[in-house]
This record gives C-alpha cells, sequence and structure tokens, in this order.
C-alpha cells in the first residue's frame, strides 16, 4: 500500500526590513535558497519598503514617514489575508512596529502557528536616533506580551533565549548563519601596504566608536601604518582619526571586506549589548579579518581570544591589542585563518535552515495535536 505523500511545508515569512536591513538579511532572506532546496515554500514580505528604510535613518521629514508608514501597514495587512494557506507565520521581530500586539492574538486565537524571532535586546527600551515619534509609539513591554502569544521564540543567542523563556516562552537558539561562498577570505595578511583598520554597519550604532575613541586618536597620531576606514556610518567625523567614509552597499561590503585588516566591534557596557549576537563580528571571522570586540555578552562565546580573534575589557586592553596587530602579519595572518575554518565549520547556512525547518516540522505537527 502506497503511502500519501507529506505536504510541502509552507511558511510566510514577515520581516521588519528589505534585504538591505542586516537583521532581516541574515536572519530571514540568506536561508531561502536552502529552504526552498528543503521542499519548504516560502513567501516573504517586508514591512519596510526600500523607500520607508532609507528614511527611517534620516532626520525630519515626518509627513512622508507617516505615509510610508501608512502604506506599509497596508501592505503587511495584504500579506496576512491568507494567513490560512501557511503552516508556519514566521515574524521576524513584531508584525507592526508599534500598538500592541493586537493581530498577533488573533491570529493566535483564530488558529495559525506563529514563530517569533528576534535577535536584539527589544524588550530593552531604546530611543531612535532619527525618529522621536517611533520612540514614542515603540514599547519594550510589547516584546514581553509576544512571548506569551506565539508558539515559539528562535533567539539569536543563549541570554536572548533564556529571557524569553523566563516569561513562559518555548524558545530556542538559532545562532546566525555567515556564508563564506558569498564571502571570499582575506588576501594574505602582510605589512607592504597600510594596515586597514575598519568598521562594518549603519548610522544607528556607528557612535559605538566613540567608546574607544581615545586609542584611536592615540594610534592615529603615533602610528602612520594604518589605514582608518568606515562602511555604513554616513557623515561620521571623528577628530585626529582619517577615517574614510564608504556608504553601504551589500556588494560594496564585499569590496571593503577585501580592503579591512583589523574590524572594530566596541559595545557599551550594557544588557543592551548582551543582545547582540555577533554578527558583525562573525562577518569579519568570515573574511579573513581580525575582530577585535568589547568582551560583553555573545562575544564571550564567538570568539577564543588569541585563536579566532579579540576581546577587549578596557582601553588599554584595545590600545595594547591594536598595536600588537598592526605591527605583526603573521599575528594577523593567524588569526585570520582560524576564524574564517571557526565561521565555516559552525555557522553554515545550509546547516542553520536545517535546524529551523526541523523546528516548522515539530510546530506543525504539534498543531494537529
Amino acid at each position: 500500500m502506497s503511502s500519501v505523500p507529506r505536504r510541502p511545508l509552507k511558511v510566510l515569512f514577515l520581516t521588519r526590513y528589505p534585504m538591505a536591513g542586516a537583521s532581516s538579511r541574515y536572519r530571514v532572506y540568506q536561508y531561502l535558497p536552502h529552504f526552498e532546496a528543503m521542499g519548504v515554500q516560502c513567501r516573504v514580505q517586508s514591512f519596510m519598503s526600500p523607500v520607508l528604510y532609507q528614511l527611517s535613518f534620516s532626520k525630519g521629514r515626518l509627513l512622508r514617514k507617516v505615509w510610508e508608514t501608512g502604506k506599509a501597514v497596508l501592505r503587511r495587512l495584504a500579506a496576512l489575508a491568507n494567513w490560512r494557506s501557511y503552516d508556519i507565520i514566521y515574524m521576524q521581530r513584531e508584525l507592526f512596529p508599534f500598538g500592541p500586539p493586537v493581530v498577533e492574538r488573533f491570529l493566535r486565537w483564530r488558529g495559525a502557528t506563529l514563530v517569533f524571532d528576534y535577535d536584539d535586546a527589544l524588550f530593552i527600551h531604546k530611543p531612535s536616533r532619527y525618529n522621536p515619534l517611533a520612540s514614542l509609539l515603540r514599547s519594550s513591554d510589547k516584546v514581553r506580551q509576544l512571548f506569551g502569544i506565539v508558539h515559539c521564540v528562535i533567539a539569536g543567542n543563549d541570554w536572548l533565549r533564556d529571557e524569553a523563556r523566563k516569561s513562559g516562552a518555548r524558545a530556542e537558539t538559532v545562532e546566525v548563519a555567515e556564508d563564506t561562498v558569498r564571502i571570499r577570505p582575506h588576501a594574505p595578511h602582510t605589512n607592504d601596504r597600510p594596515v586597514t583598520i575598519g568598521w562594518l554597519g549603519s548610522s544607528s550604532t556607528v557612535q559605538y566608536l566613540r567608546l574607544i575613541e581615545p586609542v584611536l586618536v592615540d594610534i592615529a597620531a603615533r602610528n602612520p601604518r594604518p589605514r582608518f576606514e568606515i562602511m555604513g556610518g554616513d557623515d561620521f567625523r571623528m577628530e585626529g582619526v582619517p577615517w574614510v567614509l564608504t556608504p553601504w552597499s551589500l556588494e560594496g561590503e564585499l569590496e571593503a571586506l577585501k580592503r579591512f585588516d583589523i574590524g572594530l566591534m566596541p559595545l557599551p557596557s550594557e544588557d543592551w549589548a548582551k543582545g547582540k549576537s555577533g554578527g558583525k563580528a562573525r562577518t569579519y571571522m568570515a573574511a579573513g579579518v581580525v575582530p577585535v570586540c568589547s568582551a560583553i555578552g555573545y562575544n564571550l562565546e564567538l570568539i577564543e581570544p588569541g585563536r579566532t580573534g579579540v576581546l577587549c575589557s578596557s582601553l588599554e586592553d584595545w590600545r595594547r591589542e591594536l598595536e600588537a596587530l598592526v605591527a605583526d602579519a603573521g599575528l594577523r595572518q593567524r588569526i585570520a585563518v582560524a576564524a574564517r575554518a571557526e565561521v565555516e565549520s559552525r555557522f553554515s547556512p545550509v546547516t542553520q535552515a536545517r535546524r529551523l525547518v526541523g523546528i516548522f516540522e515539530t510546530l506543525r505537527r504539534g498543531s494537529k495535536e
């Protein structure tokens, strides 16, 4: 007797950002080819359009932001109109970036299987630098409410997972993958050319470089060898450090990583930093760029000091480690090779995609019991 073929898994991925947004790109978009190769039928809908995403980094233009946000709400509601056709509704962050979780409660009540994905400490209120209205409408308590509504929370690190579990959620850690096929390895490190100390990110986090400003100013003044580059920091300036500013783009990121020798990731000593899932450091590692990071949160799990990167707890640590790396190309090369190998073995996109599909299948079976 022939068995009935299993119906393909259908998942509606509702992201916060378009492809340009690192959180959505790493937490959803990079897995889609692997999901589809496993037979999962995927549909992705971003709350922010590319226009709204760019507006979110600009000051002022309130009416335009309100208009684009209104259109985003309508698009999101339209995407949910046929929610019954999906086995899983995967929310990369909440359905709407403001207001109480009314729609989420309704969907749960009506029988939808909901997954909430997050890789930042969203339950800690963090005001927007560009949009005071968004800060006013944003509620950190909403995230903890969602923990009690959804069927499963997917967290970017164990600290975030445990915070969700404290609120009664079923929660699993799925660390962020990094595609070493997309990111080619760095050329062998050498001191026959200027050594580039770089930072990769967005204008919302570039201010963290202020935490190590005295060290960077001192290195720039005393050592002619380093070159300094920021990709994605808009018009950031630091008196005494000749930063080369490069606008972010997906392809431009790959070129910048080829130029970088040392990658910076300073973070403040606060709970917000514990929610960070190491994306910047892991990207450096994948590219064979030596990550030099604050010794806090997930960085302590990601990096083995002296082998796959460097961890710093004080300004003196930052000064000593950066000076040593600038001077010693062999040290940079040893760390670069080990760091890339670590990413290849621990953070393969296909491995993480399989883990997610396993969670989806478990949830689908549970919904029928």
